[in-house]
């Protein structure tokens, strides 16, 4: 089975709000078999845009587990705290290469 990992890019505007969106979706995407790698540490842009401040790398076992997270309730009610203001994002889940 291919892994896929969930790459966030976030710029931050309303930081209790943003972390009431974190507090709730770390804990959610476990059910889905997600391993967290990279979330929020340091970081050097290397190319491209400096808008985001804060970036997140998280595999999951399938690229169909990491789409149902996003699609699942628990996700979506954690997700309605950003999208109100909270903070922007970029987010792409690509599948990974077999580990075997």
């Amino acid at each position: 089975m291919k892994p896929a990992y969930w790459i966030a890019r976030s710029k931050i505007i309303k930081p209790d709000e943003y972390f009431e969106y974190v507090k709730r979706a770390g804990p959610a995407s476990q059910k889905y078999g997600a391993k967290i790698l990279s979330r929020g540490g340091r970081f050097e842009i290397l190319e491209g845009t400096r808008e985001f401040e804060r970036f997140v790398l998280v595999e999951y076992p399938s690229f169909d587990a990491a789409m149902e997270f996003y699609h699942s309730q628990a996700y979506q009610d954690a997700a309605a705290f950003r999208l109100a203001g909270a903070g922007i994002n970029e987010l792409v889940i690509a599948e990974g290469e077999d580990s075997g």
